[in-house]
């Protein structure tokens, strides 16, 4: 595994401080000083498990219509090596940065061999864009791990767009969708804003049983949120979901969306799932920023995605597990009974939903849906769970 990581060294361009942030001097709780800088004379100690490992990645070609933000990776960092954290807790190194490969797909290929390679040594690869079709080079880092995966974006659109088109940010969620061998299981939306997407888009989501979350639901049921978050193996966030006057540094910035304490919310309950193995930030774009605030906060969500990850639980449902609670619950009408456990450690939820036994060794990690105590209300109520009834559909 060790030599996997070593592979992929060469492809990056080792991040130096005195060109980050000329004479700039960390204190000894600032992320600055604690991080972990990878370079072939400093290579990634592949005995760290659940080490945070930021890599940027310097190409915006897929997202022409927001050229510039392929200098979002340094400009981040300056804001985030600024940071405080725990330096005996925070275990966190930075790969440095991709640069535009001859092609967009030379890029893409580095970026999924990269992820893979940092997800099998254990490591939580956090990715800095660049365009947010970057996406797509991290599902196919799954498709080399055979992993069936779930996916949470975070935008005010859905991005399923025309694949041959040129602005590839804009249709990545189709690509991935159409790819084959598919190994998208779910897709959840956060924070769609109804104006800005085609109705047959919506009606697609229903269609496919996936999840789509207006932004005014969204805002108004944070805490049912978490859950969503905690089922995704990736959590992709475009900077455009968050209104213009918290971040200006993006040219799709509009007059709605998410207030920055809302998006580190978000950003923390990512961080804070077992399950979550990769996390991307893209669409920043310096050129447009004003005074460095869309930096700053995007510098401030990777502080609470740290944050979360620093205070995981660990208490994913196992058989037989004494850690948690287990209710059933029949519903008569549609005579299925639905099988609850509840972390005895931190009061979370999850639902069993039944599959095929031909099927165990694909889906058998997403037979355990998280939801929220709202769901078991409505199942003792004689309820059918949304969540339930989606996943079974797509299980059986």
């Amino acid at each position: 595994m060790a030599s996997d990581l070593l592979e992929i060294l060469p492809f990056f361009h080792p991040v130096q401080l005195d060109i980050l942030e000329p004479g700039a001097v960390y204190a000894a709780n600032q992320i600055g000083s604690m991080v972990s800088l990878i370079s072939a004379h400093h290579p990634p100690d592949s005995e760290r498990k659940q080490e945070i490992v930021l890599l940027g990645v310097c190409d915006g070609r897929g997202s022409w219509i927001n050229e510039g933000c392929e200098n979002a990776p340094d400009m981040v960092r300056r804001y985030f090596y600024k940071l405080f954290a725990d330096r005996n807790q925070l275990k966190i190194s930075d790969l440095g940065n991709i640069q535009k490969g001859h092609q967009i797909e030379d890029t893409w290929f580095v970026l999924s061999k990269a992820v893979n390679a940092l997800i099998r040594t254990g490591k939580i690869p956090v990715v800095i864009g660049g365009g947010q079709e970057l996406t797509y080079a991290i599902y196919k880092a799954y498709e080399q791990l055979e992993q069936v995966v779930n996916l949470v974006t975070i935008d005010p659109t859905f991005d399923l767009g025309n694949v041959n088109q040129e602005n590839e940010s804009d249709s990545f969620l189709g690509r991935i969708i159409l790819h084959q061998p598919n190994f998208l299981f779910n897709y959840s939306n956060l924070g769609y804003q109804t104006y800005l997407v085609d109705p047959e888009g919506i009606a697609l989501m229903g269609k496919l049983f996936f999840d789509a979350y207006r932004l005014g639901w969204v805002r108004d049921n944070m805490e049912q949120v978490e859950p969503i978050v905690r089922n995704a193996d990736v959590v992709s966030l475009d900077i455009s979901c968050v209104r213009y006057g918290e971040a200006p540094g993006n040219t799709n910035a509009g007059p709605n969306g998410f207030y920055g304490e809302e998006i580190c919310q978000i950003a923390r309950y990512a961080g804070l799932s077992d399950k979550l193995s990769c996390f991307g930030l893209f669409e920043v774009n310096p050129e447009f920023d004003i005074r460095g605030q869309t930096a700053q906060l995007a510098a401030q969500i990777l502080w609470c995605f740290c944050e979360g990850v620093l205070n995981r639980k660990n208490d994913f449902p196992h058989p037989n597990s004494e850690g948690h609670i287990k209710y059933r619950v029949f519903l008569p009408e549609s005579k299925h009974e639905i099988i609850f456990y509840k972390s005895k450690k931190s009061d979370r939820w999850w639902m069993a939903v039944p599959f095929p036994a031909s099927k165990r060794s694909r889906y058998e990690r997403h037979h355990l849906v998280p939801c929220h105590y709202l769901d078991y209300q409505l199942a003792c109520d004689a309820g059918m769970p949304d969540r339930w009834w989606q996943t079974f559909q797509k299980l059986v």
